[in-house]
């Protein structure tokens, strides 16, 4: 007697295995930069300086000197994910055995953690998107339309909202090599040299071009263990200096941006807004549904101490 299956399908045990969450690369540049809170639509960025003039001291009768008070404003733009799945979809598939409650009414999710995980952590990749991407009036898949520009734009000379002049571009500056660095490096003002927030800005693979120059050019100093990676963004020390590199998705060209990391300030209405979200099963549409609403805007206080290589700006 002959065995037939061909009538059958090949077997696959699809309920025994793994369910694999798709990894993304949040970046947080927030966390490096100044966050001002309760920010509804539009509001000033105060900023005070002083133009001390020395005078011959003998018999002085006249003041002379100022002091400047100017503002920058910073305009947020609402942010809204929403969005609704059926779990009876899934009664169908394994994936209504691994992932339901037994019963008709799927109320609950087993992987609701693993769900909302990577919601949050997409939200914060396009969250960063949007701090150095956006552009003013144009409709993108991280922001929506908006009226304020980010920093790619903020700090390009010769754009819309342009915040910088020429004289600060290193233009020739393409590479993260240590020589273009050092340039850069060179150019930034001696008044904030003794800042401890100086940041390099670069995306991940200008981040890695310049791992790849520091190991090359002296492996006794490099350190593999000197590399950190915060909340999706890769940090590392620049050699011999007070200078943080940080590697960020935001950026996607050869921008490389430097300066006080604080003078960069983020708008937003209420910080919590970028952690917490709704996530609810509605009885109506027999849904499971989540809601992630902020507002954000970016804006520089004092351009003239960042230095760009005003690169394939947006």
């Amino acid at each position: 007697m002959s065995l037939d299956v061909s009538a059958l399908s090949d077997f696959n045990n699809e309920v025994a295995g793994e369910l694999l969450v798709k990894s993304v690369y949040g970046g947080s540049t927030m966390e490096y930069i100044t966050i001002k809170e309760g920010v509804k639509h539009q509001e000033p960025i105060n900023l005070m300086e002083v133009d001390l003039y020395i005078q011959n001291g003998t018999c002085v009768s006249s003041p002379s000197g100022s002091l400047t008070y100017t503002q920058r404003n910073i305009t947020v733009c609402p942010r809204t994910s929403f969005d609704g799945i059926c779990l009876k979809d899934m009664d169908k598939k394994y994936l209504g055995i691994a992932a339901l409650e037994p019963g008709s009414y799927n109320e609950t999710f087993k992987m609701a953690e693993a769900y909302s995980g990577l919601l949050v952590n997409q939200f914060q990749k396009a969250n960063d998107q949007f701090l150095w991407q956006q552009v003013s009036g144009s409709t993108s898949t991280f922001g929506g339309t908006c009226e304020s520009d980010g920093l790619l734009r903020l700090l390009s000379s010769g754009s819309v909202g342009s915040a910088i002049t020429d004289a600060a571009q290193i233009v020739g500056t393409t590479t993260a090599s240590l020589a273009n660095m050092d340039d850069m490096i060179a150019a930034l003002p001696t008044d904030i040299a003794d800042r401890d927030d100086l940041t390099f800005f670069m995306s991940v693979g200008k981040f890695r071009q310049f791992v790849s120059e520091v190991r090359t050019s002296n492996s006794f100093y490099f350190d593999p263990g000197s590399i950190s990676n915060r909340g999706g963004i890769l940090e590392m020390a620049y050699p011999f200096q007070n200078i943080k590199v940080v590697g960020t998705v935001g950026v996607n060209t050869d921008r490389i941006v430097l300066g006080p990391a604080k003078h960069v300030v983020a708008g937003t209405d209420l910080m919590s807004d970028f952690s917490e979200f709704q996530l609810w099963y509605d009885i109506n549409t027999d849904q499971l549904r989540h809601r992630i609403s902020t507002k954000l805007g970016v804006q520089v206080a004092f351009p003239e101490y960042i230095v760009s290589n005003d690169k394939a700006a947006q």
